[in-house]
């Protein structure tokens, strides 16, 4: 009876003990910081394509969407392909790149991807269906 008692109560102890500490040991590590994008209005791509010559306006619609409308300059790269394609078509993470698509959601989306991926300087700014500026 008392060996039965003992290897109960060191087991019940052994137990409140693991349970202490592996409390502690999986305790959320602080978040890392995610890669992201910058948001702007359709006002502020439109100053920014007035202005720098070496950014890429990012058009990640289809190429039926893209051949019926576009801003001009556009580089076509569909939603579907940004994961595969992104370094192909966009070489240098470093660049500006202004992302939009027809209402916004799927610029986001390709933001998003392309924050995920190293760039670094990605704005979305919607889509065209509220651009009014120029398109071809």
């Amino acid at each position: 009876p008392v060996t039965i008692a003992l290897v109960a109560a060191t087991v019940i102890a052994a137990l409140a003990l693991a349970a202490c500490s592996s409390s502690d040991s999986t305790a959320p590590a602080p978040a890392a910081p995610s890669a992201s994008y910058e948001q702007i209005s359709a006002q502020q791509a439109k100053d920014l394509m007035d202005t720098d010559d070496s950014l890429v306006i990012l058009d990640v619609r289809t190429q039926q969407e893209y051949d019926q409308v576009h801003i001009p300059g556009a580089v076509l790269l569909p939603l579907d392909q940004v994961e595969e394609r992104a370094q192909t078509v966009l070489p240098n993470k470093d660049q500006l790149i202004l992302v939009y698509c027809r209402s916004g959601n799927r610029s986001k989306q390709a933001s998003e991807l392309l924050a995920a991926q190293g760039y670094v300087n990605v704005k979305e700014f919607g889509g065209i269906n509220d651009w009014p500026f120029d398109v071809e």
